[in-house]
């Protein structure tokens, strides 16, 4: 199940910078069934939630976690320092032991950053790709992807028997959610707001937001590397990479910041 998951955790649809747009290819169960126990259900926030904790709690069992003894976990913590609560969320983070660059946020306020994403990248771009989830998170964004998740994946039509109650789901189910997650997307628009929210949480953390774009950039050479991996591709999947790095770049300049020189 481990070696399934983390191909799925690739595509996430809270993954950084993600905008690829992809239509759900659920396992056993057509989309139409899941369509009509979406309509025939009705899951609070506070369901959405509970599940997503649970989902967390099984990712992280199903993933090598760095320990707190690990460079990776040491570095990740020195940079989240004051980000424990931000912005009205509570958050939590912590890093897979994968070579995969990505990162992902969940609706209950975890993030999860990718050993290959933090080789990859510099602290300050780490920093805004983790600002970049956190946008998600507070806009809603990953809150309404696991819902969308549950109700046409694990739930189907016990959605509808349960009345969107929660209740403890199987691994199979934990696997159809992951699944879901894995072929949705976010719109340009939540995109594009969440680029922002990370450029304006850089500033606040009095980190040049330039490093929006560098990491944009980093990601743009990687999808256009040689090398034909599910990585990249997922990032050649980006069309609006090279617009958005564009976009930070211009507003940074306009704020007044020095582009960096390494």
């Amino acid at each position: 199940m481990k070696k399934q998951f983390l191909t799925a955790i690739i595509f996430l649809a809270a993954s950084a910078f993600n905008s690829a747009q992809a239509q759900f290819k659920l396992n056993s169960t057509s989309l139409g069934a899941g369509l009509k126990a979406a309509k025939a259900a009705t899951l609070s926030d506070q369901d959405v939630v509970a599940y997503t904790k649970e989902y967390v709690a099984w990712s992280d069992a199903n993933n090598p976690v760095a320990p707190a003894t690990s460079p990776y976990a040491k570095r990740l913590q020195k940079l989240v320092a004051t980000l424990g609560t931000y912005d009205g969320m509570s958050m939590n983070y912590k890093v897979y032991l994968v070579k995969d660059v990505n990162a992902f946020a969940c609706a209950d306020g975890s993030v999860r950053v990718l050993a290959g994403l933090m080789d990859l990248m510099s602290d300050q771009e780490v920093l805004g790709v983790i600002g970049h989830e956190i946008g998600h998170v507070k806009h809603k964004d990953s809150r309404d992807a696991m819902r969308t998740a549950l109700l046409t994946s694990a739930l189907k039509e016990g959605a509808s028997s349960q009345g969107g109650a929660a209740a403890t789901l199987s691994n199979s189910q934990l696997g159809d959610v992951g699944q879901a997650l894995a072929n949705a997307s976010f719109s340009r628009s939540q995109e594009s707001s969440a680029d922002g929210y990370g450029y304006e949480l850089l500033k606040a953390q009095q980190v040049n937001p330039w490093y929006m774009a560098t990491a944009f950039g980093k990601l743009q050479a990687l999808s256009s590397g040689a090398k034909s991996s599910k990585t990249s591709q997922l990032f050649s999947s980006h069309p609006d990479t090279e617009k958005r790095m564009a976009v930070v770049s211009e507003r940074a300049q306009k704020d007044g910041f020095a582009k960096p020189t390494k």
